[in-house]
Parts: C-alpha cells; sequence; structure tokens
C-alpha cells in the first residue's frame, strides 16, 4: 500500500514536572544508582517552553497538519494559542503510546518515549517531532524539513570512537546524549569512527522508518522502553531513524548554519555578553530554529531572555 505524502504533522513532548501527582510518581520510582543526566531536575522543569514552541509554529509553519503533545496524564495551558491551532492539537497519554507495554510505565524518560512514537493513532507518515525546548525563528516550508518522502537531515558527521572506548566517560552526565547516539549508529553498522550527530533542531522522520526499525530490532526497543530513567545501555530513537535513513539513501543532509543551540551551562562557561549576543543571532534571518536547554538557567543569568525569544519566535516586540 503507498504511503501519503499529503500531510505533515508535528509531535511535541511534555511534562509539568511541578504537577504534585507527577513529582509523586517520580519520587516512588528514583534511585541512587541512577545515570546524573537522566536525573537532573531540568528534565521536567515546565517554564512555559512549550507555549513558545506552539506560538513559533503557529506563526512560522502555519502549513503544519496535526499537532500531538504527547504527555502523562496532564494537560498544558493551551489559552494564548490562536483558535486555529488549538483546533489541530491533540494530547496523546502515555497509556496510549504505552499501550500493550504498561509495565514500562511510568516512565520518566525520553528515549524510552521516543521509542513509541509512531504508534500514535492518526499520525501522519511524514512529521516533524520537537522537544519542548526548540523554538522556530524564522518562516520555515515543507521543503525545509522533507525533500518529497526524504527526511533533511540536521547534522555532520563525526567520529567519537575515544568516547566509545572510555568506559569512565560513560558517567559523564554532558556525554549522555553522544552514547546514545554512538549505541543507536552501532545497531544499524556504523561504527564510532563515523556516524552522523544529528543537530538540537526538529528531527524530521518517516513513521513508516520507525515502525520497520521497530520491527527488525525489537528487542533493542523493548529494551530502550525498560529504562524508567535515561541510562547509558539505551539508543537515541531519532539516531537510529536518520542512520537507517541514510543507510537506505532516503535522507538529504543540509549542511547551512541556520540553528542555534543555547546549551545547559552556557551562561556558566562563556561570558554573559557572549551569550547574550547568541541569543540575540535568533533573530538574523538565516536562522530558523532555537534550542533553549534550560531557560530558567538562562534567564536568571539574562533577565530579559523570554522578551529575546517573544520577538525569535515572532511576537512582542523588544522595549526600544
Amino acid at each position: 500500500m503507498p504511503f501519503s505524502f499529503d500531510r505533515i504533522d508535528a509531535v511535541i513532548t511534555w511534562v509539568d514536572g511541578a504537577d504534585p501527582a507527577h513529582a509523586a510518581k517520580r519520587a516512588r520510582h528514583i534511585g541512587t544508582d541512577l545515570h546524573a543526566n537522566g536525573i537532573n531536575p531540568h528534565r521536567w522543569a515546565c517554564s512555559d517552553e512549550l507555549g513558545y514552541c506552539l506560538r513559533s509554529i503557529a506563526n512560522h509553519a502555519p502549513w503544519i497538519g496535526r499537532i500531538f503533545i504527547v504527555t502523562d496524564a496532564q494537560m498544558p495551558d493551551l489559552s494564548r494559542l490562536p483558535a486555529a491551532i488549538i483546533d489541530r492539537i491533540t494530547i496523546v497519554d502515555h497509556l496510549l503510546l504505552f499501550a500493550g507495554h504498561e509495565d514500562a510505565l511510568p516512565t520518566f524518560n525520553s528515549l524510552a518515549i521516543e521509542s513509541l512514537l509512531w504508534r500514535i493513532p492518526g499520525l501522519a507518515e511524514r512529521f516533524v517531532y520537537f522537544n519542548d525546548d526548540v523554538f522556530l525563528t524564522g518562516p520555515l516550508l515543507p521543503g525545509d524539513v522533507f525533500a518529497g518522502p526524504a527526511p533533511v537531515l540536521r547534522g555532520k558527521w563525526i567520529d567519537d570512537s575515544a568516547l566509545a572506548a572510555d568506559a569512565g566517560g560513560r558517567g559523564d552526565p554532558a556525554r549522555l546524549n553522544a552514547i546514545t547516539q554512538i549505541n543507536a549508529a552501532a545497531l544499524l553498522g556504523f561504527g564510532a569512527n563515523r556516524l552522523f550527530a544529528g543537530a538540537h533542531v526538529v528531527h524530521p522522520m518517516r513513521r513508516s522508518v520507525l515502525a520497520g526499525l521497530f520491527d527488525s530490532h525489537r528487542d533493542a526497543f523493548l529494551a530502550n522502553i525498560g529504562h524508567r530513567f535515561r541510562d547509558v545501555s539505551q539508543f537515541l530513537p531519532q539516531a537510529l531513524h536518520n542512520h537507517g535513513c541514510i543507510r537506505d539513501g532516503l535522507a538529504v543532509l543540509h549542511g547551512a548554519d541556520d540553528h542555534l543551540h543555547l546549551r545547559t551551562g552556557a551562561v556558566i562557561d562563556y561570558p554573559l555578553p557572549a551569550v547574550r549576543a547568541y541569543l540575540a543571532r535568533a533573530l538574523q534571518p538565516q536562522f530558523k530554529f532555537l534550542c533553549v536547554n534550560d531557560l530558567p538557567q538562562v534567564e536568571a543569568a539574562i533577565p530579559d531572555t523570554r522578551a529575546w525569544i517573544e520577538r525569535a519566535i515572532g511576537g512582542q516586540q523588544l522595549a526600544a
């Protein structure tokens, strides 16, 4: 049966970690032997990133079809959104996503959740996956994320063989993402000396590719969804998808510098004027994406951060 490519949907994962019910669930399952990256409190912090993300879609990608927000028995505040975008939003609960795998719930692990995004009922064959801390900062066209059926992938080829050989590095919270990319690439025969490291942007994905990878690597997927918190043994589902598309000639690699990533700790590691200048680059027309990993940390150091984000996503202007 041929696939229909008449629509591109969006999927966003979101959680409000301050919700007492969610906090109580975490407290029941969290342990001392877990990886520091997986239990970092900023993973569950909610600072209206979802609102910025959704409004950036409304302003810069109005052609997006349905918008699926994946969450855990929660309902985000959608009151600031235009009615036209609210009508396209569907809330997908973890119970629906993990149907048949309820023993893996509750989960506080984005890697586990991302492993099953392809199971969302009604999801288009082509979709773009957002973490809620990624915002569109300029007009985005369908061709920016898909060349027909082919996902347009942003990132670069890297040699991470030193990390792959360094068992000690697996305890470094900052390297967990890199390790999960190495694990993903290895599943498809790519060595750590040449793997495609995806950028911190939206991820264009093919539903059928993820479903096919689940069928061919079922044991790895079941292991992935079995971790309630992030673990060094896991793989990054987006990286598995990307390497699968590259292997099968189904991807277009995009080399233009059109995305910005303000990582956790940037306001500590770099002079604040430099961080502020980096944030201001989101207003330049060549940039389409901005990822802010820890908004409360950045805002504490640069109080008008939200004003810059509002302007970048097409909202209110900065005061003169």
